[in-house]
């Protein structure tokens, strides 16, 4: 009874953290223990959360459905609009089907520990494979936490590989003799706002006959010429992918899917728990998510001010000369290293109405610290200037990372 007491009473002195609870979710504006803040960590990059026809579109599911989905939807709870969801999420990722969950970390939960369980559970009924399978999984040392925990709650053999390092990938696909390889990567690195190198990914993996897992959460929505995200923003397709995403940022609402080949989505509706053994998303998200799939290729012009002010905003970081660790995406890491000197400039920041997250261990490795600026359809260029102005006027003490602490970096939550 009392060790966890004794965690906590520790943790408090060692790892303070709390959250303030708000009044408003930010669209970016939002209010916090009564002050008006902009927040610039926000997953709502295109500011969908709070459309009008985002809520209307909520509206019309729940005087149709009511409140929420209580059944499985293997038992009673299969509607029609779930399947029209999954339709609409195939065709947007280029694959032939997709199965949604109630979360997109249940969703790398559910299906990373469900892919090789389906052997086992195929047996049952009778299947008897040619050859023995056995399973493998190669996971960049970067990935989010639902992917690290997905893959250890499978329990088969793991090799984590350097950061977007292909070289490295193939050496540890060359070292395993498992028969059945699975490849998972973000798409968009949460943390580091980098973007998966998925064309030399697929040619590693048909050297290797492996599959591809790839959680795009922060892609989907914001990448490629329409939002499809990573696979379009690369323009490449592959029957090796499994196209994972999120629909609770750049779309706005709750829940996650994965798009694949048929046979890989009809497996996981028969034997991922994730799936079978829970209810799925709320009636009315699935109507306001196909809202904000028709909203974004309607108003082409929300993406379009996204990636404006991700462009002014890192040409101001650049003439103030600062270290951001990733441009390439709406995510925009600043240096800092030390977790100290990291809470104490988020709450600078704070203190001039600006939210910007801190990100500490166990988030990243000790010593590799950041403050996660996130660009959003909604800020206006007022907004921007005058952040500029307050890291003109404060900067926080940064280190440089040395090369060790660049290579050891673990899995990120």
């Amino acid at each position: 009874m009392d060790e966890f007491k004794q965690i906590h009473s520790w943790l408090r002195e060692a790892a303070p953290h709390s959250v303030s609870p708000v009044s408003k979710l930010p669209d970016p504006n939002f209010e916090c223990e009564g002050r008006p803040m902009v927040s610039f960590s926000s997953n709502n990059y295109l500011g969908l959360a709070t459309s009008p026809r985002m809520i209307a579109a909520a509206r019309r599911g729940l005087e149709r459905y009511g409140v929420g989905n209580c059944e499985s939807r293997l038992l009673g709870g299969d509607l029609d609009i779930y399947h029209e969801l999954e339709s609409r999420l195939a065709r947007l990722k280029g694959r032939p089907a997709a199965i949604l969950f109630i979360t997109g970390f249940l969703t790398n939960l559910g299906v990373l520990s469900a892919l090789p369980r389906l052997t086992l559970i195929a047996r049952f009924y009778g299947f008897r494979p040619q050859t023995h399978l056995s399973y493998a999984y190669f996971t960049d040392e970067c990935n989010h936490m639902s992917i690290r925990e997905g893959i250890r709650i499978a329990g088969v053999e793991k090799a984590a590989y350097r950061h977007c390092d292909m070289n490295h990938l193939e050496d540890c696909l060359k070292a395993s003799r498992a028969s059945v390889k699975i490849i998972a990567s973000d798409g968009v690195f949460s943390q580091d706002g980098d973007i998966v190198p998925l064309p030399q990914i697929l040619e590693v993996a048909d050297r290797h006959d492996a599959l591809v897992y790839i959680d795009d959460a922060h892609g989907t929505g914001v990448l490629g010429p329409n939002g499809g995200g990573t696979m379009e923003h690369f323009d490449v397709d592959s029957p090796r992918l499994i196209c994972m995403g999120t629909l609770s940022k750049a779309y706005g609402a709750i829940g996650g899917f994965v798009a694949s080949e048929h046979h890989i989505v009809d497996l996981l509706r028969f034997g991922c728990s994730a799936y079978s053994f829970t209810s799925t998303l709320p009636p009315d998200q699935a109507l306001a998510v196909m809202e904000a799939m028709d909203i974004v290729q309607d108003e082409p012009e929300r993406r379009a001010r996204l990636w404006e002010n991700q462009r002014y905003f890192v040409r101001a970081m650049d003439k103030l000369g600062y270290r951001l660790l990733a441009r390439e995406t709406p995510i925009l890491p600043l240096w800092v290293g030390d977790e100290t000197a990291c809470q104490e400039y988020s709450q600078t920041l704070a203190t001039h109405g600006f939210h910007v997250d801190p990100i500490v261990f166990p988030a990243v490795a000790r010593g590799q610290s950041r403050l996660r600026f996130m660009m959003n359809a909604n800020h206006t260029r007022e907004q921007i200037d005058r952040l500029i102005a307050v890291l003109t006027e404060h900067r926080p003490a940064a280190a440089e990372p040395t090369i060790e602490s660049a290579v050891s970096v673990p899995a990120r939550g």
